[in-house]
């Protein structure tokens, strides 16, 4: 295992509402909140699931034989998503460089590689030296979530070495996997992420439980959002978001040490950034009682097998082409004359 740093590391869980489906506006604000978080001292910042341009919520009311609405509404996530890497995430890149923070961020990531038009739920990587450290992709879209986003494969799921320490995580309801969680510990995570949709209990003694079974730090981060921050103009705003609902989302976002307890948050009901300074020396010393993926593990009697390999939507092999089936012949038939 590497060496850890003697000096705490601030992180931070930055809780705040994009602007709806407006990813230029969303990626200032981000950048914005990056800068904030720099000059508060912090080394890590993490973001909401979806944050660029927005979670679409409306999977959770419009029912999925209004095709039309659900049309529209896709074009434009489509259009304000992200493609990794594009002038997008350069804009975040140099965001985090000035400011020396590394980056957690969920975006909406078109599928670049293939057709352009299908879209993962994402939680991208930065690095404070301003480089794209790498992306996971969610393995399982939660229910209504099948409507926008595709699967993720195994080749995006992995622990990133940062130099505040090792990093990774899952996203909102990923976090109920119990292998993903493993393989987590097993690769070594001492900052646990989870940027969320979710928000209320469970959900926030999922964060404690992961904290405790991994003896990691775990930034959970949820955006906070009011009916008022959806345009007028979009039609399901009228139709299924209650007139009295102020909150759509309240946040709920936290850090909680190793031992399961938390040291900032949870915080609700309001935009705000959560700052906690974690000492990565902890993660050692609780694991003398537990290590899930040490001396608690048994792989004599549990064994788990992470396929990394990418599953792209089609190969491309250039080289001569084929010999027709007419030519060929099973190795044993003879000759005929």
């Amino acid at each position: 295992m590497e060496k850890l740093t003697d000096a705490p590391v601030r992180v931070a869980a930055v809780q705040a509402a994009p602007v709806f489906l407006d990813r230029a506006a969303t990626l200032e604000k981000a950048c914005a909140l990056i800068a904030q978080a720099g000059a508060a001292g912090a080394k890590l910042a993490v973001f909401p699931e979806c944050f660029v341009p927005a979670y679409p919520l409306w999977a959770w009311h419009l029912p999925a034989a209004e095709t039309h609405a659900l049309r529209e509404l896709y074009a434009e996530l489509l259009a304000e998503s992200v493609a990794i890497p594009s002038a997008a995430t350069d804009q975040l890149c140099a965001a985090a460089r000035r400011a020396g923070v590394n980056v957690a961020i969920g975006v909406n990531e078109r599928n670049q590689e293939a057709s352009g038009t299908t879209l993962y739920n994402t939680l991208l990587y930065v690095g404070a030296d301003g480089a794209l450290a790498g992306k996971h992709r969610k393995l399982v879209p939660t229910a209504g979530e099948r409507l926008i986003h595709a699967q993720g494969d195994g080749s995006t799921l992995a622990a990133y070495d940062l130099p505040i320490g090792r990093v990774g995580g899952l996203i909102c309801w990923e976090n109920y996997m119990p292998l993903a969680r493993y393989a987590m510990y097993a690769w070594g995570v001492q900052i646990y992420v989870a940027p969320t949709w979710d928000r209320g209990e469970p959900w926030l003694s999922t964060l404690r439980h992961i904290a405790k079974e991994g003896r990691v730090y775990v930034v959970g981060c949820c955006s906070a959002l009011r009916r008022d921050d959806v345009p007028d103009s979009y039609g399901f705003k009228a139709k299924y978001l209650s007139a009295g609902q102020e909150w759509l989302n309240p946040g709920d976002s936290a850090i909680v040490g190793p031992d399961g307890k938390f040291i900032a948050g949870p915080v609700r009901l309001k935009e705000e950034i959560l700052y906690a300074d974690v000492d990565l020396r902890q993660v050692r010393g609780p694991r003398w009682q537990l290590d899930v993926a040490g001396h608690y593990g048994r792989p004599d009697v549990f064994e788990l097998t992470v396929h990394r390999d990418a599953r792209p939507m089609m190969r491309i092999v250039d080289g001569p082409a084929p010999e027709a089936a007419s030519d060929l012949k099973p190795a044993d038939e003879p000759e005929r004359p």
